[in-house]
């Protein structure tokens, strides 16, 4: 028997549906193969019969009830997608809600239930920001934001140890050539700041790190620096040499 590939696949709904067909008669309650394809079975064998397509999705929309499935499977099988040959040419027939009544909504097993909403942070501190470069750069709420994009100029002093106020997971872009105010927050937990730019790499509150930090920045190009953070390191290095050099005459 020659079959063309439709054909094989109506067979192989047909199959399947069968099956649902046998287990729903043994007082078995379907899962999502078998109740997808019992419905979509019930659409073909309407279509075979003669019905038209909003005729062939009621009746396959009145197949099933929520006592015929097991849980959950109503809020999974929300729409059935098939292709029937209908009097007048193939139709792809969309049976929505085909289940009705069965769904448990938020009691359905694995539901995504929507958590408390939470207020966005109350700032500490207010920076204006300017975004320098010719591309967008965006900065994600729990970055530190001292260490954020060197095209960015703000004053980065300030902004040592500081994160976005901005609720968790969201993030601020700033636009080629934008300007504008940000809220900062101080950085909970710990205060160990572990790569990022790679400015910290450590406590935040350790002694000397803050102008470490900065004096890092002033030497990568960081907007938003004083000078005097690199000046600052090198005198501090020079005078240290000198009196080591001194120390050595004696």
């Amino acid at each position: 028997m020659r079959l063309t590939p439709t054909e094989r696949d109506r067979l192989l709904l047909f199959s399947a549906a069968e099956l649902a067909r046998a287990r729903r008669a043994r007082g078995l309650r379907l899962n999502v193969p078998e109740a997808t394809a019992l419905i979509a079975d019930a659409v073909c064998e309407a279509a075979r019969d003669g019905a038209r397509l909003a005729e062939a999705v009621e009746r396959a929309r009145s197949v099933l009830g929520p006592d015929d499935v097991l849980p959950g499977v109503a809020d999974v099988v929300t729409e059935v997608h098939v292709e029937a040959v209908f009097d007048d040419g193939s139709r792809l027939a969309v049976v929505s809600d085909p289940i009705a009544g069965g769904s448990l909504a938020e009691r359905a097993p694995g539901a995504l239930l929507p958590g408390p909403e939470h207020d966005e942070p109350e700032a500490a501190v207010r920076l204006p920001v300017t975004n320098t470069a010719t591309v967008p750069v965006s900065v994600t709420s729990h970055f530190h934001f001292f260490e954020a994009n060197p095209r960015l100029d703000f004053d980065r002093e300030r902004a040592y140890g500081m994160r976005l106020a901005v609720p968790a997971g969201s993030s601020v872009r700033f636009g080629p050539g934008e300007s504008r105010e940000v809220g900062l927050v101080p950085i909970g937990g710990r205060r160990v700041a572990i790569g990022f730019a790679g400015l910290v790499d450590g406590p935040l509150d350790a002694p000397g790190a803050r102008e470490e930090a900065m004096r890092r920045a002033a030497a990568c190009g960081y907007l938003g620096v004083a000078e005097t953070a690199g000046v600052t390191g090198s005198t501090q290095a020079a005078q240290g040499t000198e009196a080591a050099s001194e120390g050595d005459g004696r």
